[in-house]
């Protein structure tokens, strides 16, 4: 199977956001029935007016900064911090003096009820062909035979 590779960024958005939502634009990575991820652009005085949706939600902020709201809170978001929007209740984003960018990770539904036996999976070891049920966290990585091409003892690999 081939190696699948979205671009977004620059030169792959296009306007987007809820109605009312002014100076943000944004690229699909990924949409199914799980939910959708999208990257989002917000130019200086940007705004995603105050909507609810059934979904949760991250806010991913990667570059940049600006304000979110959630319910009746206000406050201030930076590169490296992720806002939860929780389903069914109102929440914004907007930039004053500065740009931001972020990933948008929405999630079907409000929380993982319907899909826990699915989440939970079965893992199997197959050995010589049989296949023979595992405990949940038991298995390894499958290696192609070459060493190691990082020290495990120097923490994670560069």
């Amino acid at each position: 199977m081939p190696i699948e590779i979205r671009r977004f960024g620059v030169g792959h958005r296009r306007p987007d956001g809820p109605q009312g939502t002014t100076g943000v634009s944004g690229q699909p990575i990924h949409s199914d029935a799980r939910g959708a991820v999208t990257e989002l652009a917000f130019a200086r005085g940007a705004r995603i007016e105050p909507h609810a949706n059934p979904n949760t939600t991250w806010l991913v902020v990667i570059e940049g900064g600006g304000w979110v709201g959630v319910g009746d809170e206000r406050t201030r978001v930076a590169a490296g911090e992720a806002v939860l929007w929780p389903a069914d209740v109102p929440h914004a984003a907007w930039t004053e003096h500065s740009e931001m960018r972020a990933i948008v990770v929405e999630l079907a539904g409000a929380d993982d009820l319907d899909m826990r036996s699915i989440l939970e999976g079965h893992a199997v070891e197959r050995d010589g062909g049989v296949e023979a049920s595992v405990e949940r966290g038991v298995g390894s990585l499958v290696t192609d035979g070459r060493q190691t091409r990082h020290d495990p003892e120097a923490g994670e690999p560069a």
